[in-house]
């Protein structure tokens, strides 16, 4: 269907009935459809009860194959355990959320830009989505190898995919029932951002950006700050493609994501499986311009994505993080999801601060990759950068911000281990509030806490900010003795000038059991009228973070620690001085600089002729 009017073009591809989820065998048998494709000819079968009738033996084949749990493809969302999650709540598929897919045109005609930034409808995966295009171009409509592989990645469904070299599998994006608008950049700017207007959208992913902050950067943190609409974005592809941190994801109001690598294969499955750390040749680092902590989470974007020019074909994006975005907006639509569905969470995805509860959420669940340290690698901890610079709060863990989602609100008082709060911290009236938690079993536990909130800007072109309304938070973790209050001690605090994001991530006392999350304005600049801020607060206690990982040894991320790695310690300890914020990835005693006993370490590694479990794989298959 098309409904032009208003320089507006609606295109429906497929229809919403029937669609595939492959998850789980009982999601497979909910009265699916398999489509086997022969030319320009499709079959439809319906499956019923237990047995799976196909209609030839290569479909037979990839049912069993699925069955016995097969490849489902992107396996960048499964490394960031979306498909765990999926499993865990087979209901999750992003029904009932809305996206706006923001995408570059590379055409332009009478300073017009034409419609080439658009996914290419006729691949396989789309059948059954549904784009919404807001344009009218001069020229036919053509399409985009970046937004294509952004939509795939979301949106794609193809239950009979097939790659040369990885044979059949189940392809399946993040939100394969979400519905989408799908905008050029500037005609989002001038037509939305521009004039304030409520979006239409849950959540807004644009897998690019900009190394200036302007008007149109500030007016999309607006429409964050007063719609609680989540907005995510890539934040740059690092020193390799001379990318500083980019806006929109260098922003206050939005979630900026850093890429994780392939690690180093020559296999492209090993590639597309398999995922090592974020890096500075690759993904952009901060502190921003302004000193701010970016980004805020990482996330694997080297994923199999529609290919442009084949309607069956997939190819490897590559370690970009265009990519990693919507892995992460795929995540946030499935929380999304989850908290329209249950009344009890409805607060979660508020107009007023529910993009904070979810960055907040997204940001104290993330998995802390090795060389992870607050602000740069050092010997103490940061109070004042909140997030690493390079992997900001940690890699994106679907599964855990489903379960700080699912635990639910709690006020202040006695809170249970993980949770979430939304709460207005005033001056007068409550200038702080304070969360208890005991923990039963305090050694080797570690308990994380993340504070985020909104930068407020004028609602009216060009979105000037307002430092007058905007709050300075802090956020502080204390060990408690109910029994005597006078052995109460602090264990650490994050309390950063320039952020609206503050994260502690620590260890917990073995003498202590009781412990208490202290929300309040900051420390900074005491003489400053204090506005009441509206803030989110999500925390867990988790285990300690595994120290043996192979990846604190194997440097080039090749499977294998050896010589290449004492190689690559060595010239990272010698460019450490040339880079503006050299991460000393090697330094395995964090004392902030590689030295002999760091080399030591990987020495012993290499003795002892330390593998990954993937190459390890890899060898016994090859021979």
């Amino acid at each position: 269907m098309e409904r032009i009017g208003k320089k507006v073009t609606v295109l429906e591809v497929g229809n919403r009935k029937g669609n595939l989820a492959p998850h789980s065998l009982s999601r497979r048998l909910r009265g699916l459809r398999v489509i086997k494709r022969a030319g320009n000819i499709r079959l439809s079968s319906v499956l019923s009860g237990i047995v799976l009738l196909l209609c030839a033996a290569g479909a037979s084949a990839k049912a069993e194959d699925l069955q016995a749990g097969g490849t489902v493809q992107p396996q960048g969302l499964k490394h960031a355990g979306i498909h765990d999650l999926k499993e865990l709540d087979p209901a999750l598929d992003g029904t009932g959320v809305k996206f706006g897919v923001i995408c570059r045109a590379f055409t332009y005609f009478a300073d017009e830009p034409q419609s080439d930034y658009r996914p290419a409808i006729e691949h396989s995966c789309f059948t059954n989505a549904r784009f919404t295009f807001y344009d009218s171009a001069a020229m036919p409509a053509a399409a985009s190898p970046h937004s294509t592989a952004i939509c795939s990645i979301l949106f794609g469904e193809d239950p009979t995919a097939f790659h040369p070299k990885l044979g059949q599998f189940y392809y399946e994006g993040a939100v394969p029932q979400a519905t989408v608008n799908i905008y050029e950049f500037e005609h989002f700017l001038f037509n939305n951002v521009s004039r304030h207007s409520p979006p239409d959208e849950d959540i807004i992913a644009a897998g690019m950006g900009s190394p200036f902050e302007d008007w149109g950067t500030r007016g999309i943190e607006a429409l964050a700050e007063q719609y609680g609409t989540i907005v995510v974005a890539g934040i740059g592809n690092g020193d390799d493609a001379s990318h500083p941190v980019l806006y929109p994801g260098a922003g206050g109001n939005v979630i900026g994501v850093g890429v994780v690598d392939s690690v180093n294969s020559d296999d492209p499955a090993t590639n597309l499986a398999h995922f090592a750390l974020a890096y500075p040749e690759h993904s952009s680092i901060g502190p921003t311009a302004t000193g701010r902590s970016k980004p805020d989470i990482v996330a694997p974007g080297n994923c199999l994505a529609a290919e442009l020019n084949a309607a069956d074909g997939y190819e490897a994006t590559g370690d970009w993080s265009s990519f990693s975005t919507p892995v992460v907006a795929g995540a946030v639509g499935l929380l999304v999801q989850k908290a329209k569905q249950d009344p009890a969470l409805s607060s979660a995805v508020s107009a007023k601060g529910g993009n904070c509860l979810i960055k907040a959420i997204l940001l104290n669940s993330a998995i802390k990759l090795p060389y992870w340290h607050k602000g740069r690698l050092q010997t103490d901890d940061d109070h004042i950068a909140p997030l690493d610079y390079i992997q900001g709060a940690g890699m994106l863990n679907a599964v855990g911000a489903y379960e700080h989602l699912v635990a639910g609100n709690m006020k202040p008082g006695e809170v249970l281990a993980t949770g979430w709060d939304m709460n207005v911290l005033s001056e007068s009236e409550n200038p702080g509030y304070i969360y208890r938690l005991t923990l039963a079993e305090p050694t080797d536990r570690f308990l994380t806490a993340t504070i985020a909130w909104n930068r407020h800007f004028k609602r009216d072109f060009p979105f000037e900010p307002l430092p007058e309304k905007d709050g300075n938070l802090r956020i502080e973790l204390w060990a408690v003795d109910l029994g005597d209050r006078n052995n109460d001690y602090l264990i650490d605090y994050s309390d950063s000038p320039v952020d609206n994001v503050e994260h502690i991530h620590a260890a917990a006392d073995p003498n202590y059991t009781d412990y208490e999350i202290f929300v309040s304005f900051s420390d900074v600049d005491q003489q400053q009228p204090k506005a009441n801020q509206l803030y989110a607060l999500a925390w867990t206690v988790n285990e300690k973070q595994d120290t043996d990982n192979i990846l604190w040894y194997d440097l080039n991320a090749d499977g294998i620690v050896n010589e290449l790695d004492i190689v690559e310690a060595l010239n990272n300890l010698s460019n450490s001085d040339k880079l503006q914020n050299g991460y000393l990835l090697g330094d395995i005693n964090p004392d902030g600089s590689i030295d002999a006993k760091d080399l030591g370490e990987l020495l012993n590694q290499t003795k002892n002729n330390r593998r990954a479990d993937w190459r390890v794989q890899q060898e016994d298959t090859s021979g």
